[in-house]
């Protein structure tokens, strides 16, 4: 359904209708280059922040936990994991545009994106994946081997997601298996292989993506029910506020556990263990705060709160980056 509160988009712009206000794509990019960065969401960069966030999780768990401490090859693999997020995102976002053009064309919020509205032609969408999946690889090469093998079977999950939403109730969870592998790509950066914590820590960041994701969801309920298009949405209905604080003390939990498992077996002292510890319960706060305010009914705030997860994800950034200099 449109939403009441979002400001109406003059015809003929081309521009996407759940975009921000005011985006750099939609003022200041070439007219010629507006329709790809749409199709890559660069005007609505919040998917990119949520697909960086746990490598930065897993990057700063690693090197918390590591008696060594940081390398300067962690700056690299941080900023790495920055322009990584940021290009992997856009090509899934094209591939998923590709996948769902049909069914985005049914729905008010989707059909002005750049496909269903002919702004991009599919052939023109899959020059376009394949150009920004190999920026993607080519920075992917510069990690461990580790690493690079992880991000190779990331793909599957990635290829999968756009298909979920026509076979199961949960298309979330495949959005969360895809949107956390960063958690443990970036740990096996900096420590050349895995083990519990970041595997743990994987766990509690999909949790964080059934949690955001859901929220998401509601703003298209009931064009997805006209459609047949399923979501934990339409799965949990009014009972959505207890199943969303299921997920949040999922995720605070794991986040716990996989901070503990990291960091007491290396001996960290108290200051940085409760740090570290302090920003997962900090998160947990956040996402309290954020169902305080929910409104499944109301599309507006359920998109100002998926967007507050960028915040959200942050606080543990923050928390075990200051760990990490203690």
């Amino acid at each position: 359904m449109t939403d009441p509160n979002q400001r109406p988009e003059p015809a003929g712009t081309g521009r996407v209708a759940d975009a921000t206000d005011r985006n750099w794509v939609d003022d200041l990019a070439p007219a010629a280059w507006r329709p790809y960065l749409r199709l890559s969401r660069a005007d609505r960069p919040i998917g990119a922040w949520l697909l960086l966030l746990p490598c930065w999780w897993g990057l700063l768990l690693a090197a918390n936990a590591d008696p060594a401490g940081p390398r300067w090859e962690d700056a690299w693999i941080f900023a790495g994991c920055f322009l990584g997020a940021f290009l992997m995102r856009a090509a899934g976002c094209t591939w998923n545009d590709i996948t769902d053009r049909d069914i985005d064309g049914s729905v008010a919020r989707t059909r002005s994106r750049p496909i269903p509205s002919g702004q991009v032609t599919v052939k023109g969408a899959l020059v376009w994946l394949v150009a920004q999946a190999l920026v993607a690889f080519a920075i992917l090469l510069t990690f461990d081997r580790a690493a690079i093998m992880l991000g190779i079977v990331s793909l599957l999950p990635v290829a999968v997601y756009p298909f979920a939403k026509r076979f199961t109730w949960w298309p979330q969870v495949f959005l969360g298996i895809a949107f956390n592998w960063g958690a443990l790509l970036a740990w096996a950066a900096h420590s050349g292989g895995l083990g519990w914590p970041p595997v743990i820590l994987y766990l509690a960041g999909m949790c964080w993506t059934l949690f955001y994701d859901t929220i998401y969801a509601h703003q298209d309920r009931e064009d997805d029910a006209l459609i047949g298009v399923k979501s934990t949405a339409r799965l949990f209905g009014e009972s959505t506020t207890g199943w969303l604080r299921g997920f949040m003390l999922g995720s605070v939990t794991l986040m716990t556990a996989a901070i503990l498992l990291a960091l007491v077996p290396a001996g960290a002292d108290p200051l940085k263990l409760a740090l570290a510890l302090i920003g997962a319960w900090a998160f947990g706060w956040h996402m309290m705060w954020q169902l305080r305010q929910l409104d499944i009914d109301d599309g507006a705030v359920c998109l100002r709160l998926f967007r507050a997860n960028r915040d959200a994800g942050l606080i543990p950034v923050l928390f075990l980056a200051t760990a990490l200099i203690v």
